[in-house]
């Protein structure tokens, strides 16, 4: 079954498991297909009529807690905690960069919150918390398969299932209580689900960083106009300085050290001279 849902899903890159990302159009025929055999199977719900909407919920809860929290790791979550990792560290280094880019840019071409977090620039460059082109193709998909979930939502209840979005504030508290005492009837395998998605999690980490992959993000570059000018305080306000006259300055101002050097050595042969005298 592993290998057949890999192939399904990841196409052609099943192999791969460092760089394989759902295929988008995969993964919407199986949901599309799922929710017309829920559609067509709706006939089930005859004869319940009398149960509540917190009551069919919490049946389909056990169904989806069934196949996601389990003691064994299956090939459907195997491949479920893989993917959630993915998302997860890529849309975490997204956000990562974004404030980085909204804090501002120092004179040096570094963000001003990359220099607080990290002032020696150790991280700068490394693949941990830079994006790159395949963190982008995770968020794209992932923003198209939860716009997907949220189109089969809408059908499914348009045919008669529970609508989420209508339930009611005590039915929404009910809901909450009875999830949360299947998550603990549940807790040693939602335990053991929770250590294999943070081994994945952590595996995906040592493999960007064994990569040896370093990330150069663009740094703001000074214009040239700013290099050639340079501001010299003056009272009432402020003025630039073109290069040349600074170059002239920076002359005078060594011309000045040179005489000063010359003048000390001057009056130390003088001493000199005058302590053989004595």
């Amino acid at each position: 079954m592993g290998p057949a849902l890999s192939t399904f899903i990841f196409g052609p890159d099943k192999g791969n498991t460092d760089t394989r990302i759902v295929d988008y159009k995969r993964v919407e025929q199986l949901v599309e297909g799922f929710g017309n055999f829920s559609t067509s199977a709706s006939g089930a719900l005859l004869g319940k009529e009398e149960l509540s909407r917190t009551e069919l919920l919490e049946g389909a809860a056990d169904q989806v807690l069934d196949i996601i929290i389990t003691d064994e790791e299956s090939p459907f979550q195997e491949i479920l905690l893989e993917q959630l990792a993915k998302i997860v560290a890529a849309n975490s280094r997204s956000v990562w960069t974004e404030a980085r880019e909204r804090s501002g840019t120092l004179p040096s071409g570094r963000s001003v919150l990359g220099a607080i977090v990290d002032p020696l620039g150790l991280f700068q460059s490394s693949p941990i918390v830079n994006t790159c082109e395949r963190d982008q193709k995770t968020v794209e998909t992932t923003q198209k398969l939860v716009e997907l979930l949220q189109r089969q939502a809408s059908a499914s209840s348009a045919t008669g299932l529970v609508d989420f979005s209508d339930l009611q504030q005590d039915e929404m508290v009910e809901l909450s209580a009875i999830l949360a005492r299947k998550v603990w009837s549940r807790r040693v395998s939602f335990l053991r689900t929770g250590s294999r998605f943070a081994t994945k999690l952590l595996e995906q980490t040592a493999g960007r960083l064994e990569s040896g992959e370093r990330i150069r993000r663009p740094t703001r570059r000074i214009p040239s106009d700013e290099q050639d000018t340079q501001e010299a305080p003056q009272e009432g306000g402020t003025s630039k300085v073109s290069a040349p006259v600074a170059e002239e300055n920076d002359k005078v101002v060594s011309q000045r050290l040179m005489d000063a050097r010359n003048r000390l050595e001057q009056l130390n042969e003088a001493e000199d001279a005058a302590s053989v005298v004595v």
